[in-house]
């Protein structure tokens, strides 16, 4: 193994990999300062280095492929906007699509197309009242108990997810959730997003970083959303980001920040600005649910944190465990808080719990983003 990382060492400008060589080894230097589970994480996506060589070269020759038109993309009648990004993990996919929602709804006959990520069903189907979570995944879901007048499907094939809505309803137009790598379909419009602490320019492909295809994938966006940014983040910060992203001059760059809902939903309708009198039991199932620990915090809430993983199907034990924990809060003022993704997964099993709305809110350039992606719909 010793070998294979000094002939990577002499190799590393030909293979163009001269800047990510040394991000690799980043983590190593303050290795004494990291807990056992992320000692152990940064050693092993160190020693999987090589993977991640073989990685980066099978899906550059995909996508190759499909620019050349060896792999074939299907096209389609009615505009297709996809919404995804190059790293795994939570970048706001969500929120952004129910901004679309709300910006094409009045106008368009809108369908939302997810694979149904963690469902217990296979194939599509078209959501009605009668489905939960487990049939069709929660992000899904989500969409249909909160935008009543568009259509939401799950299909693990996209095109035959598309073909069957278009069978099936009248649509406008189809936004694709997580699917910047589908390339069996081909989009008219791509919205590429990336986290502001966490740039794909600053990672590297799986499984020694965390990016599904090498940055160079970013040129397929037509759009480039930078998420999750201060609310008062500066001009001078966001040319700064700009110029690292090294978007084309085609591509239009945005920046969006989260917000949260003024009240609590479900078991009890708090104003946020009242719950510092509250003990708060936060419950999360989401890829990243720092901004919400810290927007909770911010606001002086004492704040008791169960954190799982993205999409966690919880088990009976971990319900009883979860409301023992709420019963063991003495303070007469207290609630039982999740995230609204998370509330599509618990809210028939745990009676006494609410939750947090929360949106994409951009910076700045709101308008301007709207007209570009209306720019995409064809004449109908």
């Amino acid at each position: 193994m010793f070998e294979i990382f000094i002939l990577l060492f002499f190799l590393r400008r030909s293979l163009k990999i001269e800047e990510k060589f040394y991000c690799i080894f980043v983590p190593l230097i303050h290795f004494q300062g990291l807990s056992l589970k992320k000692q152990f994480v940064s050693l092993l996506r160190f020693i999987l280095y090589p993977f991640s060589l073989l990685y980066d070269l099978v899906t550059r020759i995909r996508n190759l492929f499909y620019d050349l038109g060896f792999f074939k993309s299907k096209t389609f009648s009615i505009p297709i906007i996809a919404v995804g990004n190059l790293s795994v993990g939570g970048t706001g996919k969500t929120p952004q699509i129910e901004y679309l929602i709300k910006v094409l709804q009045n106008n368009y006959k809108i369908a939302v197309l997810s694979r149904g990520y963690k469902r217990k069903t296979k194939g599509f189907i078209l959501i009605d009242g009668t489905h939960t979570s487990d049939d069709v995944g929660d992000e899904p879901l989500q969409f249909f108990k909160k935008f009543p007048k568009i259509c939401v499907a799950v299909d693990e094939n996209r095109v035959n997810g598309i073909q069957e809505l278009q069978r099936k309803e009248s649509i406008d137009v189809v936004l694709l959730d997580d699917a910047y790598q589908h390339r069996k379909v081909k989009a008219d419009c791509y919205i590429l997003l990336t986290k502001f602490d966490d740039l794909y320019t600053d990672d590297f492909v799986l499984p020694t970083g965390n990016l599904r295809e090498n940055k160079g994938g970013a040129k397929r966006a037509h759009i480039i959303i930078v998420t999750k940014c201060p609310i008062d983040l500066s001009s001078e910060k966001q040319q700064d980001i700009k110029r690292k992203l090294n978007a084309t001059s085609k591509q239009h760059v945005f920046f969006s920040s989260i917000s949260y809902d003024n009240k609590t939903s479900g078991k009890l309708n708090i104003p946020t600005e009242a719950l510092n009198d509250y003990e708060i039991l936060l419950l999360t199932g989401i890829a990243n649910p720092a901004p919400l620990v810290s927007f909770l915090k911010a606001k002086g809430n004492e704040v008791h944190h169960l954190n799982y993983s993205d999409h966690h199907q919880f088990t009976s034990k971990e319900i009883d465990v979860i409301t023992t924990k709420y019963s063991s809060i003495t303070s007469e003022k207290k609630i039982l808080l999740t995230t609204e993704k998370d509330y599509m997964r618990l809210s028939n099993k745990i009676s006494s719990l609410s939750y947090l709305k929360m949106s994409t809110k951009f910076v700045e350039g709101d308008n301007q983003f709207n007209a570009s992606v209306k720019s995409f719909m064809k004449v109908l």
